[in-house]
């Protein structure tokens, strides 16, 4: 990959630290739901690989369309492709010392 493209996957990775999650104030890199992140120039494309805590999250559509309206802001996203995975399954060893923080501050054991 080239140090242009390495920008690039860096500042979506920026970019993803600023979603939360619709349930907790929390981003969803920190809350470990993505898994992976990729991009390709040639394409301009973001493709996201990324879980759930549960499979019957209501959130699901949320999180996806706020991931898309994000990261279709930067100037190097003509394409974001996201698929949803579960393995690995989330667990709360996902979290970032960060979210847990975050969460024990609201009464969430964690």
């Amino acid at each position: 990959m080239n140090q242009a493209a390495d920008d690039t996957l860096a500042r979506l990775w920026s970019a993803l630290r600023e979603i939360e999650d619709p349930e907790i104030p929390v981003s969803l890199v920190d809350m470990g739901l993505i898994v992976s992140v990729a991009y390709v120039a040639a394409t301009q494309t973001a493709t996201l690989t990324i879980t759930y805590t549960a499979m019957g999250c209501p959130a699901m559509d949320m999180i996806q369309d706020d991931i898309r309206a994000r990261l279709m802001r930067e100037p190097d996203v003509a394409h974001v492709d996201i698929e949803v995975v579960w393995d690995p399954v989330w667990t709360q060893r996902r979290l970032s010392q960060a979210a847990r923080e975050t969460m024990r501050g609201l009464g969430v054991s964690v």
